[in-house]
């Protein structure tokens, strides 16, 4: 689900695979209150191979409110860490840890994607064109449990692993259908592995893509937002069933239906996250709810910054309501300096984007913990979330409204985010 070139799923600047390095300095997790529920994940291009001043700024935007921070441990910046069996690169890896570490980060890694020589390919050489679309042969799956040990002991301060993304590999043509079997056969695998390393280790699955639709079909689920994919929730299912254990469920998706984007419109279809959600916290019993993605523009949309950043301030609402645990924002920085859409900084000279102000926001005021209070709005275009210290708005219409909000009265103009004090300081 993840826009853009096939650049986002090529490794680093390292061009050969070298010797394994030690592992970064990391200073523990900064102490929270709460568990922040709100961060990020880095992509192909981010602060840490960037200028010196990008870096200075992009440490400052992400550690002013310590939020998380989710890195895979190859493609999307960082090389293959295996290209042969017991031969490790991790220089890439140990890069961004430090900068992650640098910008006080929570951090997260997800155990994706697999070594050539995993997947029929040659030892010693990486196939960028398949990375990000073949998982492991069944024969190494074991292999890959012991490269994520590698990985947890290379970093015991990183606490939190997700397995796989997106069931990368895991269809099934002829059936038509997602190779639950197989992903929780290694996800299992996995999961034995590093519990042997640390009990205190937190661990994740599926991942699953869940995709909609806009026409009527076999599912239970759905809404305004369309169909959900039965396929995907079946295989939620399964692995529920079937696994070993887990300390929290992750899935990913879009707001978009498969055939006409976002239904009814673009702020409604937002609904669809808190619907899986709640779908999610009845199957999966006490297990705290991840997102690990999720988008909410269509393709060639045309939106300006400030209706992009509304619509995600609404998203970021309805993961509080329906009591998300954690959601990582797919950070979609770029190379090219003023050209990234949704972007938390600029790549150029490293200024603050609109989306930063957001998460930062919300990292600070909707943790994990904080509970949310009920506030009225008298019109049904501001949406608001509150907590007893403060509350958000946002105007989800293109132009200015004026409506009392927990008892005052505000202006907004169109798309406007406004944040305001209530309570006790």
């Amino acid at each position: 689900m993840k826009s853009g070139s096939k650049a986002e799923f090529t490794g680093g600047e390292v061009a050969k695979p070298g010797p394994a390095e030690p592992a970064p300095l990391l200073e523990p997790p900064p102490a929270v209150a709460d568990w922040p529920r709100w961060g990020i994940t880095h992509t192909q291009y981010s602060a840490d191979n960037s200028s010196a001043e990008v870096q200075d700024q992009a440490r400052g935007i992400l550690g002013r409110v310590p939020m998380l921070q989710n890195q895979h441990i190859m493609g999307w910046g960082v090389n293959n860490p295996e290209p042969s069996p017991g031969q490790y690169n991790l220089r890439d890896l140990n890069r961004r840890l430090k900068f992650m570490a640098s910008s006080r980060a929570i951090p997260i890694i997800t155990l994706c994607c697999a070594p050539d020589w995993m997947k029929g390919g040659k030892a010693g050489r990486t196939d960028w064109t398949k990375n990000h679309t073949v998982a492991p042969n069944p024969e190494h799956f074991d292999d890959y449990a012991k490269l994520a040990v590698k990985i947890a002991k290379q970093y015991p301060t990183v606490k939190h692993f997700m397995v796989w993304n997106e069931f990368k590999g895991f269809w099934n043509p002829s059936t038509n259908r997602w190779d639950a079997e197989g992903y929780t056969e290694l996800y299992n695998k996995i999961y034995d592995a590093l519990k042997k390393v640390n009990p205190e280790i937190q661990i994740g699955g599926p991942y699953v893509p869940i995709e909609s639709t806009s026409r009527q079909s076999p599912s239970e689920l759905s809404g305004t937002y369309g169909t959900i994919d039965q396929r995907a929730l079946d295989a939620i299912e399964y692995w529920i069933e079937h696994k070993k254990g887990a300390d929290f469920i992750v899935v990913d998706g879009a707001t978009m239906t498969t055939d006409k984007g976002n239904i009814p419109d673009d702020f409604a279809a937002t609904a669809k996250f808190s619907a899986i959600t709640n779908w999610l916290r009845e199957k999966a019993g006490d297990l705290p709810v991840w997102w690990a993605e999720w988008y909410v523009e269509p393709d060639d949309s045309g939106w300006t910054e400030a209706k992009r950043t509304a619509v995600q301030a609404a998203t970021l609402m309805e993961f509080a309501k329906s009591g998300v645990t954690t959601a990582l924002y797919w950070n979609p920085q770029s190379k090219d300096a003023g050209a990234c859409n949704g972007c938390l900084w600029d790549s150029g000279n490293g200024v603050e984007m609109p989306m930063a102000g957001l998460l930062s926001g919300f990292t600070k005021w909707f943790p994990a913990g904080v509970p949310i209070e009920q506030v009225q709005s008298s019109d049904p275009k501001v949406r608001v979330l509150a907590q007893a210290r403060q509350v958000v708005m946002v105007n989800t219409g293109d132009a200015a409204v004026t409506a009392t909000v927990d008892g005052k009265q505000v202006t907004l103009k169109p798309y406007e985010i406004k944040w305001s004090s209530r309570g006790a300081s």
